[in-house]
């Protein structure tokens, strides 16, 4: 006979209700962990999308992404002469915001060069750029079809394909056009502000200029070799992929992993409370049960086990049920929520933990009780 399986249909309705409320808890824990997951994972879209092996930027920045980054536009022809560069491309990178269909677009604009590291790897919809001026590769996040005409600048770009989930460490979806495209509306004064710098008899200022060089290089040549070179070159800086990577997890999510894991602590910290408090509850409430189990020579390891396994069906239905509710919003965020499978494992045996270590309350309680308390009026 199990003593918390029987205790547990007598109170049912309790249960289930207490079993929901913290689910709800579970279900929030889960959601930080994969909005945490997908905030690694935006971060790292972009730069892992052109497959580049080391990226050239201005010299002494940690550009593009964690710093502004300006280079002259033919920085590409000197990469691609290096020894073990077998691709180089140039690429820009900037945010804007667009009125299109009655709704502002927040957008990030990707310039590439067709043809070269830098372009959209894999479409789910339409074809790629085939004009040099004036159409777009539009993420599916963005909200635009094939066929619109999205106004950028004082032109209008007909989006020509589609692809999914690239978007920047803002969750901002990204746009792809043509390179010349993007040096115009980044690089580009408006005409007033144009007329106004020569009649002041400023120089002019070079279009031809870009944010980052992307080299792919022979899979027998080190970036790092490489990168070292690019550095002995007074005006550039190099990263490697790698290097790229890491100064994106610690600059830009290091301080919102930092936050969020301290939510997780808060939420797990109220999870235990919460269950001891029932618990303790719980087990006050059958206390003279309890006694009538001590008085007829119940071991006091029975005793713990009914107290341990109530906590313990808590916590495991309370974390089955957060986890479907989360399975079944995630899509609905604004954001990506990334969850793995290890990652809800690893959250059980926490709450495993948590649920043992939270019974501790009413195991003391239990084993305190009298005996004689059975006997008593």
């Amino acid at each position: 006979m199990n003593l918390a399986w029987r205790d547990v249909r007598h109170n049912l309705f309790r249960f289930l209700l207490t079993c929901l409320g913290l689910s709800l808890l579970m279900a929030v824990v889960l959601s930080m962990i994969g909005i945490y997951n997908g905030l690694v994972i935006d971060a790292l879209t972009i730069v892992r999308a052109p497959a580049a092996d080391v990226w050239v930027v201005e010299s002494g920045t940690q550009g593009p992404f964690a710093e502004a980054s300006r280079i002259p536009g033919d920085t590409r022809a000197s990469i691609a002469r290096l020894h073990g560069v077998t691709e180089a491309g140039s690429v820009t990178y900037q945010t804007a915001e667009v009125d299109f269909a009655g709704r502002t677009h927040r957008l990030y604009l990707v310039g590439f060069e067709p043809g070269r590291p830098g372009a959209p790897l894999a479409l789910v919809a339409g074809r790629p750029i085939g004009r040099s001026h004036h159409e777009i590769i539009a993420d599916s996040g963005a909200g635009l079809a094939l066929g619109d005409r999205v106004p950028l600048g004082r032109d209008r770009f007909e989006v020509v394909g589609l692809v999914e989930n690239q978007v920047n460490s803002g969750g901002d979806p990204a746009i792809y056009l043509p390179l010349r495209d993007a040096q115009i509306l980044q690089f580009e004064l408006a005409p007033p502000a144009a007329r106004v710098q020569t009649a002041r008899g400023a120089p002019p200022q070079s279009e031809n200029t870009v944010n980052a060089v992307l080299a792919r290089l022979d899979p027998n040549v080190a970036p790092d070799a490489v990168a070292a070179t690019i550095r002995q070159w007074k005006h550039l800086s190099a990263l490697t992929q790698a290097d790229q990577e890491l100064l994106l997890t610690r600059s830009v999510v290091d301080r919102a992993r930092r936050q969020i894991g301290l939510f997780m602590g808060i939420l797990l910290t109220v999870s235990a409370v919460v269950i001891a408090l029932i618990i303790y509850t719980m087990t006050m409430e059958k206390l003279r049960e309890i006694a009538t189990l001590k008085l007829i020579g119940a071991p006091d390891r029975t005793i713990v086990g009914l107290i341990v396994q109530q906590a313990l069906a808590l916590g495991a239905v309370g974390w089955v049920f957060g986890l479907a509710l989360v399975l079944l919003i995630k899509d609905y965020f604004p954001r990506r929520v990334v969850l793995e499978p290890v990652n809800a494992l690893a959250l059980a045996a926490i709450i495993v933990i948590v649920c043992i270590a939270a019974s501790g309350l009413g195991v003391r309680a239990a084993l305190k009780v009298d005996p004689a308390t059975a006997l008593g009026s």
